[in-house]
């Protein structure tokens, strides 16, 4: 459900609204949650598009489904 997660929403709303080329950042002060690391891969490798997440410790970068922490979150 994106609605209790807001790293979903945010990208949700930047798949909506921002232009193909563009990347996606989204940076919270909390830890990622396991469905929404596994979430996020999935949408970067159906849209094709870079994410990256800034939490209170590290980046995650999202590109062709795979995160750049190795899933060692």
């Amino acid at each position: 459900m994106v609605r209790y997660h807001s790293e979903r929403l945010a990208i949700a709303f930047a798949l909506i609204r921002f232009p193909p080329e563009r990347r996606i950042l989204v940076m919270t002060n909390l830890r990622l949650c396991g469905d929404c690391h596994v979430a996020i891969k999935f949408m970067s490798k159906c849209s094709g598009k870079v994410i990256t997440v800034r939490e209170n410790r590290r980046f995650h970068r999202f590109e062709r489904g795979e995160c750049s922490c190795g899933d060692y979150w």
